[in-house]
């Protein structure tokens, strides 16, 4: 007799350990532990319907009261009662889940599953992305609307590995955001195979807002060079306006390999360390330029390469897009859905940003500008031509000789020049160099023939009489050849 009053039937082996009575006195026996599922006829029963059915069916005959089967199964009286009227009337079907054989309203069809896992392992579709961006796609192109977890679990069931799967964020002491949008603009370039096997290689040139991480630029360009960051600031200044600051890297595009490294002596002799194109274009708009330390002190835009080359990539696939004239014309509505899903509000609602200057005054800035020097004849020398300035009326603008004049190479390739402040069109001048007339009979081949000096020509005969070698030489000779001889 167990202390609930209650005697195991025959066969049963006590193996329940320490439930806990209401009287919170431990129990030391504990009939059939079901450590499996076990089947009651032709009803599958779990482990904690196996256990029910047993106290239940003691209860019914009458083993059990109905006191000690709600304090064993943690139940009230009245729920007790009404397992027993229901296995009376059923029989032990009656303890078995009603929802079980039956699919949830919520499940996934297999269809859609099949489909997921098709597409994800599609070289031409959506392999290689991360499974938020998976169900952004599904949503927008398939009219399937999944979520990430449950991509993330379907393509795992399917054995499918995760190429972005989430690692533990390494504790590190972070700078905070910047409280207004255009404070502090971070700007790089990431080359990938963005083209995959369609097309090229290709450089993207970018720059995201500190603030907010917002996309305010991209352009595709085949290597990182200075024509794509003129192209990223020309969006950005249009778009926006002029921001505050640049934070970039320590590349020869942004500063002067001399940067810091002029001597006491130079800096007093006032020798300065020239400008690159961009940092020129920066200063002359008003930018402050930082550069950073390390990749990770400008970790947003290294973290958007991370996402674009996931994002970017595959959208570009899905577009059927091979060049880079193509991928730029695809950019501003990427950069629009980009902003929409991934930026945040900054802290201060107030914009950093200034007023763009004139169209005019900025095609004269965001451009390449190299100087030349004014010839006596009003003219400048560039790319080995020589080219005279002419004014929008046409009329050409006389040079003092040995002014500065400064050759503006635009972005779209086009060519113009600043003088004193205003500007010029370039017009090639003819070659001053003079050229002969030549005559159609010089201009025949004429035919050389090589020519043989006569027999009796000074140039055939020996300036010294040729000498007998039978000759026996002279006394003069010997003591001559005998001094030599004794010099050495």
């Amino acid at each position: 007799m167990d202390p609930l009053g209650f005697t195991p039937s025959p066969g049963a082996e006590g193996k329940w350990k320490n439930l806990v009575a209401s009287s919170g006195q431990p129990i030391d026996f504990l009939p059939w532990l079901w450590e499996d599922v076990t089947m009651k006829g032709d009803i599958l029963l779990s482990q904690k319907e196996a256990r029910r059915s047993y106290i239940i069916e003691e209860a019914v005959a009458g083993r059990l009261t109905v006191r000690q089967a709600a304090e064993l199964l943690n139940l009230s009286t009245r729920q007790v009662k009404r397992l027993k009227r229901g296995v009376r009337s059923q029989g032990m079907a009656f303890l078995a889940h009603k929802n079980r054989g039956r699919s949830p309203k919520h499940t996934i069809p297999k269809e859609v599953k099949d489909l997921i896992v098709a597409l994800a392992l599609d070289p031409d579709k959506y392999k290689d992305a991360s499974c938020e961006q998976m169900a952004e796609l599904l949503a927008s192109r398939q009219s399937i609307n999944v979520s990430p977890r449950s991509i993330r679990r379907i393509l795992s069931a399917a054995g499918i590995t995760l190429a972005h799967a989430h690692k533990p964020a390494r504790r590190h002491k972070s700078r905070g955001r910047l409280p207004s949008f255009g404070l502090l603009l971070q700007c790089d370039a990431s080359p990938c195979a963005w083209f995959e096997s369609r097309g090229p290689q290709a450089t993207l040139h970018g720059a995201i807002d500190d603030a907010t991480s917002r996309v305010v630029g991209l352009f595709f360009r085949p290597t990182e060079d200075t024509i794509g960051y003129l192209h990223v600031l020309y969006q950005i200044v249009t778009n926006h306006g002029i921001p505050q600051a640049f934070y970039t890297d320590h590349h020869t595009l942004f500063l002067s390999p001399k940067t810091g490294k002029l001597s006491v002596e130079e800096e007093l002799a006032g020798k300065v360390v020239p400008l690159t194109q961009f940092g020129r274009a920066i200063s002359e708009l008003g930018i402050g330029h930082v550069a950073a330390g390390s990749p990770q002190a400008k970790g947003r835009v290294e973290r958007l390469w991370q996402t674009l080359q996931g994002r970017l990539l595959i959208e570009l696939r899905l577009a059927g897009i091979s060049t880079i004239d193509e991928a730029n014309a695809f950019l501003p509505d990427f950069i629009t859905r980009f902003n929409e899903r991934f930026a945040v509000e900054p802290a201060n609602p107030e914009s950093a940003f200034t007023p763009c200057p004139p169209l005019e005054t900025l095609n004269q800035i965001i451009c390449l500008k190299e100087s030349r020097k004014a010839s006596s004849g009003s003219t400048i020398a560039f790319s080995h031509r020589t080219y005279q300035l002419v004014s929008e009326t046409g009329s050409v603008c006389p040079l003092r000789p040995k002014n500065t004049v400064y050759i503006l190479t635009h972005l779209d390739g086009s060519q113009s020049a600043l003088y004193e402040g205003k500007g010029y069109q370039l017009k090639e001048c003819p070659s001053t160099k003079s050229q002969k007339p030549q005559d159609s009979s010089e201009s025949e081949p004429v035919t050389h023939t090589s020519h043989k000096p006569a027999a009796d020509h000074p140039w055939r005969q020996d300036s010294l009489p040729k000498r007998d070698p039978n000759s026996i030489p002279s006394d003069e000779e010997k003591r001559f050849w005998r001094s030599i001889y004794a010099q050495r």
